[in-house]
């Protein structure tokens, strides 16, 4: 309620009162109205601070919703993919028993190449285990990865301009050509260099990645005066995406790896206008050193 639609009843009353009372009643009256109205407006401020309390702790609220729905996405695709590895090793186990039977038919001279042979499976299973539990070490990385690329990412940006997904050691990013680039050419938009700048700040939070950033295109020809195909046109666009990252956002350029894919690799037909859009993409892929990967696979690492 506006206050001002208390003054002008109480102004009123106070004229009509002023003209059968004395001036020292008229002040008492005066100064008790006055005070009723200071409590009025405090009470007033006080309910708005309140409303906008409220307010800002229902949007915490929604933020906090958001994330968590968006981590147990990616947990129910991690499930999924640790389910296939779980059958993949019950196999190899029945594989591994089928040919311990077959060798107990063996003579006492093959016995001896027998136990060899066991102690052999033995390491080979202590290095099945040690690949196991650097691929869920893996896979908690690249999901924490992918919330916080989700979190970042999520405000002020079209759910079909950018796409973030966890797909066995890497983590993707899709985003949309419209977004990127202006139209037929490899000039970055300014929306683009934001969008870059929050990919920019996870990826300097890891010192054990490299980034790919591979462009497409559709099938439609092109050819200008700058661009002589849409092979050309691809990489270029991956080279202006990879300059911003390392001179605008100061990425270490020896992380950085550009690619063109040209128009193949395609994600839908391109005889339709919303095929050849899905298309013309640019995707940042997130995964680990191969370094990492040979030590790994190295079997003097194996206790």
């Amino acid at each position: 309620m506006k206050i001002g639609n208390v003054i002008i009843p109480l102004l009123a009353l106070v004229i009509l009162a002023s003209s059968c009372v004395s001036k020292k009643r008229f002040n008492e009256m005066e100064a008790s109205y006055r005070k009723d109205l200071s409590y009025k407006q405090a009470e007033f401020d006080q309910c708005s601070d309140d409303l906008n309390r409220t307010k800002s702790m229902l949007n915490e609220c929604k933020q906090e919703l958001t994330l968590a729905n968006n981590t147990y996405d990616l947990k129910g695709e991690q499930i999924e993919t640790l389910k296939k590895q779980v059958e993949d090793y019950r196999r190899m186990s029945e594989k591994q028993v089928e040919q311990v039977g077959e060798l107990t038919v063996l003579s006492k001279s093959a016995n001896d190449n027998m136990k060899n042979t066991l102690d052999q499976l033995a390491k080979k299973d202590q290095y099945i285990h040690l690949i196991q539990a650097a691929k869920s070490k893996s896979d908690s990385i690249n999901l924490a990865l992918a919330v916080n690329l989700k979190t970042v990412l999520k405000d002020g940006i079209m759910d079909d301009d950018v796409d973030v997904k966890v797909d066995k050691t890497v983590v993707f990013i899709n985003l949309s050509d419209k977004m990127l680039y202006q139209s037929g050419s490899s000039n970055l938009t300014p929306r683009a260099k934001e969008v870059l700048g929050k990919i920019a700040q996870i990826i300097e939070s890891r010192s054990d990645i490299e980034v790919m950033v591979e462009g497409y295109t559709d099938n439609v020809p092109i050819s200008t005066e700058c661009i002589t195909d849409n092979w050309d046109l691809s990489v270029k666009r991956a080279t202006s995406v990879v300059r911003v990252l390392q001179n605008q956002y100061h990425v270490d350029p020896n992380k950085l790896i550009a690619a063109g894919r040209g128009e193949y690799n395609t994600l839908a037909s391109n005889d339709t206008a919303s095929g050849r859009a899905t298309n013309r993409r640019t995707r940042i892929i997130i995964l680990p050193k191969l370094d990492q990967f040979y030590d790994l696979l190295n079997p003097d690492n194996v206790k």
